[in-house]
Order: structure tokens, then C-alpha cells, then sequence
């Protein structure tokens, strides 16, 4: 939007009175009485201006301080330490990404934060989950960085060479390597859980087998002469 600049008007009413006043009372047919007219009102124009405030700028409206995002709060500094560190780590994902061109790393990158937004969300829902995934956060996910931001530099250098050129070619080489072990990492999260369901299914079978309840379909009972309605068992 343009601003304008917007000046006391103040001032020019100030000298338009004076002028109305100076015809009423004083004579106005000769050159002197003008200079006269004139220089008073170059006084009171500024003694006007003078006590006058800035009018400010139209059209320009201060901008409100952002408010800063307020981060949800878990409870549990450990905990909260893991997400924030999280969501700077998604991050740093993203802007690798968008800056490495290779195609094939760039999926791998895109994959690695799929994976681990997963794994901070399940360690979220579930924070007694939180000691499972202290190795990941303190080595695994800041050294796959470091290397992701290694390969960046060296391939943003723009020559090849004997050291640049291996070091892309190994860091290409381990990505897959890195995604199978985020994957297994979140595999590790749901391993109690799915130990529990195994559980459940065992306990659930013996029981319906005990009961006689397995492997039995429904069946119907031919209807008696009587009329009455079908009779279903197990």
C-alpha cells in the first residue's frame, strides 16, 4: 500500500483566520500593509506548526508483533525436549531436500521424514516409549544430518574430485542403509504392543476353543410342524 505523508492542517487555518481578522480590522491597498499581512502569517504559521504534532502517516498501520507460536507443553521436560528437538530435525529435513538435487537422495530424505514424524508422534501418544528412542535422537537422527549437510556442501560445490566424489557416492550408497534402520526404529515402538495383541489373540483362542466356540458355523434346525420360528446354534 502507498503511504502519504499527512501535514497539520493546523497551521493554514491559523493563517486563513489571520487573514480574515487582518482585512476586518487593518487596511489592505498598499504594498507595505501585504509584506506586513505576509510576514505575520509566516509567524503564526510556524508558531502554529510548532505546537502542532506530527498527523502521522495515512494508510500505514503499525504491525502488530507477531505473537510468538506457543509450543503445546506435555508435561515432561524430557519429553517436550524430544519434539522440539523433533520438529527441528523435520526441518532441517525439509530444507536439505529442497536443497540437494539428486533424486534419488531427495526420496530417501523425504522417506527419513515420513519415518521419523511417525516416530515422534507414536513416542507423543506414548511417552513411556521415550528411553526406546534416546539412541536414535542423541546419535542415529543428528548423524544422519551431519551427513545429509556434508553431501549438500560437497554437491553444491560445483567440481569433481577424488575426495567429493567419494564422500557423495558414500553418503548415496548409505542412505538406504539409514532409511531401513528408521523404519526398524518405528517397527521397535509398536513391539509391545503387538506382543500384547499376540497375547490377546492366544488367550482369546483357548478360551473360545475351550467353550467350544471354534471352527463351528452357524447352523439351522429344520422348522417344527408347529410352526415355530428357526432355531440357531453354534
Amino acid at each position: 500500500m502507498k503511504t502519504e505523508v499527512r501535514k497539520p492542517v493546523a497551521p493554514f487555518y491559523a493563517v486563513a483566520a489571520l487573514w480574515i481578522v487582518y482585512a476586518l480590522l487593518f487596511p489592505l491597498y498598499a504594498p507595505a500593509h501585504y509584506a506586513l499581512l505576509i510576514a505575520a502569517s509566516a509567524a503564526v504559521y510556524l508558531v502554529a506548526n510548532a505546537l502542532c504534532k506530527s498527523g502521522g502517516v495515512v494508510g500505514e498501520k503499525k504491525a502488530a508483533p507477531k505473537a510468538e507460536k506457543k509450543q503445546e507443553q506435555t508435561g515432561s521436560a524430557e519429553l517436550d525436549k524430544m519434539l522440539r528437538d523433533g520438529r527441528l530435525a523435520i526441518a532441517e529435513m525439509k530444507r536439505l531436500d529442497d536443497n540437494i538435487a539428486d533424486p534419488g537422495v531427495s526420496a530417501d530424505i523425504v522417506r527419513l521424514e515420513q519415518v521419523s514424524e511417525k516416530i515422534f508422534e507414536a513416542v507423543k501418544d506414548q511417552p513411556e516409549k521415550l528411553p526406546q528412542i534416546h539412541k536414535f535422537m542423541d546419535y542415529y537422527l543428528p548423524t544422519t544430518l551431519k551427513l545429509l549437510n556434508a553431501y549438500d556442501r560437497m554437491s553444491a560445490a560445483g567440481v569433481s574430485g577424488e575426495n567429493i566424489d567419494t564422500t557423495l557416492n558414500k553418503v548415496e550408497g548409505m542412505m538406504r542403509n539409514i532409511v531401513a534402520a528408521f523404519e526398524k526404529q518405528l517397527d521397535a515402538l509398536y513391539g509391545s504392543d503387538a506382543l500384547d495383541i499376540s497375547t490377546d489373540i492366544t488367550v482369546l483362542e483357548t478360551m473360545m476353543a475351550r467353550e467350544g466356540l471354534m471352527g463351528q458355523p452357524l447352523k439351522t434346525e429344520t422348522a417344527p410342524e408347529d410352526g415355530t420360528d428357526i432355531k440357531l446354534e453354534l
